[in-house]
């Protein structure tokens, strides 16, 4: 029985007003803890209090030796790369499909990106694939732990060590979940992790990087002022000598104190994004033609993006199949349904990797120390076209998963529901 006339349409909306959350959740604790900053007066410095606490507070939390702040998880993964000495005619190794971070850290290193497909089930990076891609230019694997779900860590860490290569975890959607019982970003050689607003650890703008080798971290310190030797306490008068090219990657105190007083409420945000995925996955596996995500029993995710699929032949729809993807994302919006996309193409289709343009002309594709001719090619990554072809991401970054009442999730699944059954009429505009 059909539930009703679509709201895209003009019948009634399924989901009703004001029950969305707003992300971040900004409590008096926060306040209080950004105005004590203003009140002490010390606003940056990689010796600030909030920054060192946060290194600390992080090290605990995730177990790692070694923790460092960052301006972004982007400068995070930079350093971490740099720290490993990948450099100029250096492959890195990484996923289809991520944010145009991940491989911007590669360019910067004047290193080459080298993309693997997709594990259709997981979203990550397929095992199976990478191996074909390892040559002699090959320095590191950097696997994604896309919307918050480990990727094969197992199989990567044995390559990594057949190969003698460095692994660098981009966690960047992926604080507090597990593989095997231990962090994502705690596995590798390095780990990157994001405090950008989006994040289910934000602090508005920042980064963090994790290692349990003191070498990595003091290298990467190197990279985030200005290529200078900061040592454990501040100098009285700083040398400013250059050692090696570095930036201002130095995160700042107001965003550090920020993250520390959200940091204190992450488990029970992981646990509401859990028990609403749980829900979900549940729910959305009796919709005939839904695909809820996978998650292998070996780990756990945060959902920092809750993606599921539809298929097309088993909803016997004729169209093409990003035509039905635009198609259901309007009809679920206009139902009142937080839904996105989040990517349209793989990572290899942008348009930086059709002109290998670069810094300008060529590099660091032409750069002598290469020597290869690269072409990337979209429909190399066949699964990760598919994927952003037939899905969608349920609860958008202003709404996400991890903040909102379970009642909203059971109206989300009534609107899946009712726009589904009235897939015909959807499908005659």
């Amino acid at each position: 029985m059909k539930r009703g006339k679509l709201a895209i349409h003009g019948g009634p909306r399924t989901v009703p007003e004001g029950l969305k959350k707003r992300w971040p959740e900004i409590t008096e604790e926060d306040k209080a803890a950004v105005m004590a900053v203003l009140d002490r007066g010390i606003l940056t410095g990689v010796h600030g209090p909030e920054v060192r606490a946060l290194e600390a507070d992080w090290a605990a939390f995730t177990g790692s030796k070694y923790v460092l702040t960052f301006n972004s998880g982007t400068a995070a993964l930079h350093a971490a790369l740099f720290a490993a000495g990948v450099g100029p005619g250096d492959e890195v190794i990484t996923s289809a499909f991520s944010f145009s971070g991940t491989f911007h850290a590669i360019l910067a290193q004047n290193a080459i990106p080298i993309f693997v497909d997709i594990d259709p089930r997981t979203y990550n990076i397929d095992v199976s694939q990478i191996e074909d891609k390892i040559t002699e230019k090959t320095k590191a694997i950097l696997p994604v732990h896309i919307h918050g779900l480990p990727a094969d860590m197992d199989e990567i860490m044995a390559l990594a060590k057949k190969y003698n290569l460095v692994v660098i975890e981009d966690a960047c959607q992926a604080h507090g979940s597990t593989y095997k019982g231990r962090m994502a970003g705690t596995i590798g050689d390095m780990g990157a992790f994001s405090l950008n607003v989006t994040k289910n650890l934000p602090a508005g703008e920042g980064g963090l990087l994790n290692t349990d080798n003191e070498a990595f971290a003091e290298r990467a310190k190197l990279l985030r002022t200005f290529g200078e030797r900061i040592g454990k306490e501040k100098e009285e008068i700083r040398p400013y000598y250059t050692y090696t090219i570095g930036w201002n990657y130095r995160m700042q105190e107001l965003p550090a104190a920020f993250a520390r007083s959200q940091l204190k409420r992450l488990n029970h945000y992981n646990a509401i994004a859990q028990r609403n995925g749980s829900y979900l996955n549940r729910e959305l596996a009796k919709i005939p033609g839904i695909i809820p995500p996978y998650v292998p029993d070996d780990r756990t995710t945060v959902y920092h993006k809750y993606r599921f699929r539809f298929d097309p032949d088993a909803l016997g729809v004729k169209v093409p199949a990003a035509t039905l993807r635009d198609k259901l994302l309007a009809a679920l919006k206009a139902e009142g349904v937080a839904v996105t996309i989040w990517h349209y193409t793989p990572l290899p289709s942008f348009p930086i990797f059709r002109s290998l343009e670069g810094y300008g002309k060529g590099c660091p594709w032409s750069c002598p120390f290469y020597g290869k001719n690269i072409r990337y090619d979209p429909a190399d990554y066949p699964e990760a076209n598919r994927l952003l072809e037939t899905s969608l991401v349920l609860n958008d970054e202003a709404h996400p998963i991890y903040i909102q009442d379970l009642e909203l999730m059971e109206y989300y699944v009534e609107a899946i529901r009712k726009v589904i059954e009235n897939l015909d009429e959807l499908l005659m505009d």
